[in-house]
């Protein structure tokens, strides 16, 4: 068996990307890292306008085209109708992205359980597009790659200084579900290794954008060993791995860039 060169590892030309939530702030850079890498990029979001928008400003490389599609995760139906125009649209989906975020700005001293089991939904999303991307896959005897992605969150706790007299702390509805979805990938890897389907999952740490509170952002910096905050690009490297044929024999894994933040 020939090696192949690295730059035909990360090459994702001929492939298919789905991502969910494709217009956020991470969403677009990921989208453009999988357009540079050769793939066709499905983005979707729950304003298919907004969907297209980024889609239209994505390079093309060799034969690629790039597409918007409408996707609620948190609805079933939208679910399976967006996943259909993904197909539809590209012709079939080889990577999925389950990247969406839909949640509300409450925290353990006022959400109520209808917004804390709202926020859960998200990891529903992420199961029902894992298991349609599956299905498709298998049914085109073809390999596919899930990424989910996940926190530091899911992880580890939040230090509450640093949200004290600055912000609300973060949402504890959203700590269980990333810590959900975290385990949700080992178990799907176990199940869909047989399939030629690889789940893992990328758990971002510090990456806040410029809508953040300032003072919390700096007391951030004192918990990270790196002292600085992630920009999007440096999220891209390791989406890229997994997504990819580098990431051939990666499954189950949870893969966490964040400036060493878990490992103090």
């Amino acid at each position: 068996m020939s090696e192949s060169t690295v730059q035909l590892l990360f090459n994702l030309s001929g492939r298919v990307a789905l991502i969910t939530g494709g217009s956020g702030y991470l969403g677009q850079s990921f989208c453009r890292a999988l357009a540079e890498a050769g793939a066709t990029v499905v983005v979707a979001s729950r304003l298919q306008s907004r969907a297209q928008r980024v889609a239209d400003g994505l390079p093309c490389v060799g034969t690629a085209k790039h597409f918007g599609v409408e996707l609620d995760q948190l609805d079933e139906a939208s679910v399976a109708a967006g996943f259909t125009a993904a197909v539809n649209a590209a012709g079939a989906v080889d990577i999925l992205i389950n990247n969406g975020q839909q949640g509300h700005a409450l925290d353990l001293t006022n959400v109520t359980a209808d917004a804390f089991s709202s926020d859960l939904k998200n990891a529903t999303g992420y199961f029902l597009l894992a298991r349609h991307l599956r299905d498709h896959v298998v049914a085109r005897g073809a390999a596919g790659a899930v990424v989910m992605v996940g926190s530091m969150y899911g992880v580890v706790g939040s230090y509450p200084d640093a949200y004290d007299g600055v912000c609300m702390a973060s949402p504890v509805q959203y700590h269980a579900l990333k810590g959900g979805i975290i385990h949700m990938t080992r178990h799907l890897a176990v199940y869909w290794g047989k399939d030629g389907v690889r789940v893992n999952c990328l758990s971002p740490g510090p990456f806040p954008s410029d809508k953040a509170p300032a003072e919390m952002v700096e007391r951030l910096k004192t918990k990270s060993p790196m002292g600085r905050m992630g920009v999007p690009q440096e999220l891209n490297g390791a989406l890229l791995l997994l997504a990819s044929d580098a990431g051939s024999y990666i499954t189950g894994q949870n893969l966490l860039v964040d400036g060493g933040w878990t490992a103090w």
